[in-house]
């Protein structure tokens, strides 16, 4: 939260820290990764599978200079997973010590439960951190609906409750950043409690300003052939659609091919799609004839 009422947020300043981080954000998405921090909400973020979701989390933590924990979700993934648990290794070499010492069982079980046997999962760690971390609760959309329920629960009280040692309360709330590729739906009940966010592949000028922020001794050419060739390649029908970073691997490629631009050498940029196609059939469906047709339009 901001100390005053009064005191305006420079969400402008905030999108140029962003930048400076090396992730460009427009207007909505560095207001929404702003507001989240100082009202103190989770950020929903939602998109198809490669547009970036979860490197946003990291940038965030970069410009906010904090650390970066991660769960992430699946089915079947249950509280125990993502809270503590015991390390049995440890407490039953205590016990074993403890047999030599003469000690009485309560005692040696006050001991053996106590916090320095405890193994913190994400969800317990994160909010067990000094200073704010940044939790990216990752794919939430995989995970059961029952553990979504209790995601909310964590989500409202930042506390956790363990037997052996009661109630334990937040030591800083952390920035939480929850992802989801649209498998299933969400409930209301989450998406009330979080801002929102929809983020969608890259226009052209948006994914030129990421390739030259990542990679800034591109010629300006090719990196302008690059990402018109990949815009096209995202209207063709294929099984999985490039991201992001797909393209900067490929842009990587090609420039440790030392390629001046996607025209040079036919053979070896059909060879190098492989970082962009993730598929058999992708890989089959983009013939050199294709490739060729591409390439025409982004030169």
């Amino acid at each position: 939260m901001t100390d005053s009422l009064d005191q305006a947020l420079d969400y402008t300043g905030f999108q140029a820290r962003l930048a400076d981080a090396g992730y460009v954000a427009e207007d909505s998405l560095a207001m929404a990764l702003l507001l989240a921090g100082e009202l103190g909400r989770p950020l929903l973020l939602e998109g198809e599978a490669g547009v970036g979701k979860t490197e946003i989390a990291k940038v965030l933590a970069r410009v906010r200079d904090t650390r970066l924990i991660r769960l992430q979700c699946y089915e079947g993934l249950d509280a125990g997973a993502t809270l503590y648990e015991w390390n049995y290794q440890r407490q039953l070499l205590a016990i074993r010590t403890h047999e030599k010492d003469d000690m009485g069982a309560e005692e040696v079980e006050r001991q053996i439960f106590s916090k320095p046997y405890l193994l913190r999962r994400p969800l317990l760690e994160a909010i067990s951190q000094e200073v704010p971390p940044v939790l990216l609760i990752d794919e939430i959309d995989r995970a059961d609906e029952e553990f979504e329920a209790f995601l909310l629960e964590i989500l409202s009280d930042f506390q956790v409750t363990v037997p052996e040692l009661g109630t334990i309360e937040a030591t800083s709330v952390p920035h939480v950043v929850l992802t989801s590729n649209g498998t299933r739906a969400l409930s209301d009940a989450l998406r009330r409690r979080c801002l929102y966010a929809y983020v969608d592949y890259p226009d052209e000028a948006k994914e030129l300003a990421i390739l030259n922020a990542r990679l800034p001794r591109i010629d300006d050419r090719l990196a302008r052939q690059i990402v018109r060739f990949v815009q096209g390649l995202r209207r063709e029908e294929l099984e999985k659609t490039p991201g992001i970073a797909e393209t900067l691997d490929w842009a990587a490629a090609l420039l440790r091919l030392d390629l001046k631009g996607l025209d040079a050498d036919p053979r070896a940029v059909q060879a190098s799609l492989i970082c962009l196609l993730k598929t058999e059939a992708d890989q089959k469906a983009m013939t050199p004839e294709v490739t060729s047709r591409l390439v025409g339009s982004a030169a």
